[in-house]
């Protein structure tokens, strides 16, 4: 895997398959965001070592395999982290993936991951993980949220949206990277999140499959708008 500063405090760890692992600075330590697939645990220390910064917090935008599955795994080649997690996510790790009643019942996808880890701090939405504030993301999967870098206003946005194969909101297929799309919980709460997202005014896209945008704000629109179309099209589930 290579490691890519996209900012002062951002890097972005991906290897060939594209998946993302972020790695954020803070005045001294690391958060780590998503623990990707493939044994990734010793690389991220391997990053990390390259920064010369201890990982102190590790956290995950959503509990999907390609995003989680290496999560117990981090958590015990450094013990001394904090797993920070949403309550959500914490269920669904333990495998209590029920929807709530306020929710669309479409049925969940994608690939999820069972873990026994320890969360040392439940996370909310509006919450400070150092200078990440946490925003509820649901779409791609009920338990999803982003981060929002207070400092330069970089969103690490999960699965909310792709920019592997162009850029497209959770549910919008690329066919030349279709994965995110086929796991996709709920398309028109994934372009309410979408929307949401991009009101944030983000100066830089991170995503979990593609390239980091910087100045984003135009492709987002554009992604926004061709969602837009396509929930015309799909019925939305009544509420039970």
């Amino acid at each position: 895997m290579n490691l890519h500063k996209e900012t002062e405090n951002l890097y972005r760890l991906a290897g060939l398959f594209p998946i993302n692992i972020y790695l954020v600075r803070e005045n001294d330590s690391l958060t780590v965001i998503d623990t990707g697939l493939g044994g990734n645990g010793k690389k991220i220390l391997k990053a990390a070592e390259s920064l010369n910064l201890p990982i102190t917090t590790i956290t995950l935008t959503h509990a999907h395999a390609d995003h989680a599955a290496y999560l117990e795994q981090l958590s015990t080649l450094v013990p001394e982290a904090e797993v920070a997690l949403n309550g959500r996510t914490t269920a669904f790790l333990q495998g209590q993936r029920t929807l709530l009643p306020v929710e669309p019942q479409t049925p969940l996808k994608g690939n999820w991951v069972n873990a026994t880890v320890k969360t040392d701090r439940v996370i909310r939405p509006g919450d400070m993980l150092g200078s990440l504030r946490v925003i509820a993301s649901p779409g791609h999967t009920p338990d999803q949220i982003a981060f929002f870098d207070e400092r330069d206003g970089t969103l690490i946005a999960g699965d909310a949206y792709q920019t592997q194969g162009g850029i497209a909101v959770s549910g919008i297929k690329r066919w030349r990277f279709p994965l995110p799309a086929f796991a996709n919980w709920h398309l028109p709460t994934a372009l309410e999140t979408a929307v949401a997202l991009y009101d944030l005014n983000p100066t830089r896209l991170a995503v979990g499959h593609g390239d980091v945008l910087k100045s984003p704000l135009p492709a987002m629109a554009a992604a926004i708008r061709e969602a837009e179309k396509a929930v015309n099209k799909v019925p939305i589930p009544v509420k039970s």
